[in-house]
């Protein structure tokens, strides 16, 4: 069964997305014609040669070095227009490949330079996620998406970003994160900000376990209470090789706290060799929540469609497969529990019992 899954099948069927990064998901032309516009210098202005110069350069093992081809995205995502394209493209390159649910997250406080305010830059991302789902609907394609809000965690902003995200609930805004390099800024530096969205039954995920270990996984989750592990890669390091859990694994799996695995972007930033060695077969055959996701669709030149298309080729899953994970993304989405349900049940379940008779 396993060899009928053909690439262009898989971009057909429903998918869901929990981790991708506004900032990482640009289209290269759209780079170069908005870096124009407020005479940003790139490496290159050939959309081609640009797209592989951002695979190429955070193809380096590093964390550190990965996150320092960001300075060109959000370089030109810095005015209500870009941001407003920006998501507008997002929303359609995903529809396009079949996502039916994202949750598209962003930085707010790096898009300040040119004078707008928190609050305008939201705006201007939900309006462009807008925009983006009418037009995909227009083309007889299906997708929601759901805003995430990160503050930077090397940064003092995360107070003032979770109020933001709150504030913005009600308009699209669905849960809260922090994101930057792990080592030495650890999430309980940012222990007010969770306290603050559990009391407003708020929603959140914490990058944690990425490249940094069990400590980081251990903090998100038992000092700051997160929701979701971003990546969350690490716990297998809390695993035996005969596959006995330790008690932090033991505890995120009976718990079913939700891993955002990103298998590509994982192989890129050095957390693990290749996709051959990515834990996430073995997570699966322990039963963790585990989900499939795309990170950094530019930098890790990927989709849902493709993250998927390895797994396929690497494991060998079949639809049965691909469906669990689907199904575990959307059970783990920050939209109300209806709204999951009724995806799962009248969008999820019906394309793939299709394909599994």
């Amino acid at each position: 069964m396993v060899a009928t899954i053909r690439y262009e099948d898989i971009v057909k069927v429903p998918k869901a997305l929990l981790h991708d990064h506004l900032d990482g998901g640009l289209r290269p032309a759209t780079i170069v014609d908005l870096a124009a516009e407020v005479g940003h210098e790139l490496p290159t202005t050939d959309p081609e040669a640009l797209g592989r110069w951002f695979a190429g350069a955070a193809d380096s093992g590093s964390l550190e070095r990965y996150l320092e081809t960001f300075a060109h995205t959000v370089a030109v995502m810095q005015t209500a227009p870009a941001l407003r394209r920006v998501a507008r493209e997002c929303a359609l390159d995903l529809a396009a490949d079949g996502v039916v649910y994202a949750e598209v997250r962003f930085a707010p406080e790096q898009h300040l330079e040119r004078d707008l305010s928190l609050d305008e830059v939201v705006e201007a991302v939900l309006a462009g996620f807008a925009e983006g789902t009418a037009q995909a609907v227009e083309a007889g394609l299906s997708i929601r998406v759901g805003t995430l809000l990160t503050a930077m965690r090397h940064a003092a902003r995360s107070q003032e970003i979770a109020e933001l995200a709150v504030r913005h609930r009600d308009v699209g805004v669905v849960g809260f994160d922090i994101a930057g390099a792990e080592a030495g800024f650890p999430p309980t530096r940012h222990l007010d900000a969770f306290e603050y969205l559990q009391r407003e039954n708020f929603h959140f995920t914490i990058h944690a376990g990425e490249a940094f270990g069990l400590p980081s996984i251990w903090q998100a989750i038992q000092w700051c209470g997160a929701d979701r592990l971003g990546h969350g890669v690490r716990i297998v390091d809390d695993i035996a090789p005969d596959g006995s859990l330790g008690r932090l694994a033991a505890y995120v799996r009976d718990k079913r706290i939700p891993l955002e695995l990103c298998p590509s972007s994982n192989v890129q930033t050095g957390a693990v060799a290749s996709i051959a060695d990515h834990p996430i077969g073995l997570l699966r055959d322990l039963r963790f929540r585990a989900t499939v996701n795309t990170d950094n669709r530019l930098m890790s030149g990927t989709s849902m469609s493709r993250e998927m298309s390895l797994l396929v080729e690497t494991f060998g899953y079949g639809w049965k497969e691909l469906q669990w994970f689907t199904i575990n993304a959307m059970k783990s989405a920050f939209i109300p529990f209806d709204e999951r349900l009724r995806i799962i049940d009248e969008v999820i379940k019906p394309a793939y019992a299709k394909l599994l008779a």
